[in-house]
C-alpha cells in the first residue's frame, strides 16, 4: 500500500468519526451555541495522539511509519477538526461573542494539550517508555 493510500484511508476513517462525533452531539444537547463536537474531537484527538506517540516511540522497528501515517497523518488528522475549530471561532467573532469565543478557544487549546500530554503519560507508565 503506498503512503498516500494509507494516509487516505486513515483520513476517511477518522473524518468519518469526527463526523459521528458532531452528530452524536447536536443531538445530546440540541440548541446550544458552543460547538461541543469539535470541542469533543479536539481533545479525543490530543488524547490519542499522545497515547499513539507514546506507544509508538516503545515499538520502534519496522512498520512504525506505516502505522504511523496511517493512525497520526490520516486517522487523527481526519478526526481532529483545527480547521472547523478555526472557523467557527471566527464565526463567534463575527457574532461578537467575545466571550463564548475565548472560552471556547482556551478550553480547547487547554485540554487537548492536557490531554495529550495525559495521553503520553499514561503511555509512558503503561509501555515502560522513558520521557
Amino acid at each position: 500500500m503506498t503512503r498516500f493510500l494509507l494516509v487516505a484511508l486513515g483520513g476517511a476513517l477518522g473524518s468519518m468519526a469526527r463526523y459521528g462525533v458532531g452528530i452524536a452531539a447536536t443531538r445530546a444537547l440540541p440548541g446550544t451555541t458552543l460547538p461541543w463536537g469539535t470541542l469533543a474531537v479536539n481533545i479525543i484527538g490530543g488524547l490519542l495522539m499522545g497515547l499513539l506517540t507514546g506507544w509508538l516511540a516503545l515499538r520502534g522497528g519496522g512498520g512504525q511509519d506505516s502505522l504511523r501515517l496511517f493512525a497520526a497523518v490520516g486517522l487523527l488528522g481526519g478526526f481532529t477538526t483545527f480547521s472547523a475549530f478555526s472557523l467557527e471561532t471566527v464565526l463567534m467573532l463575527e457574532r461578537r461573542q467575545f466571550g463564548l469565543a475565548g472560552l471556547y478557544v482556551g478550553l480547547s487549546v487547554a485540554a487537548a494539550v492536557a490531554a495529550l500530554f495525559a495521553g503520553l503519560l499514561i503511555a509512558r507508565r503503561t509501555f515502560g517508555v522513558a520521557p
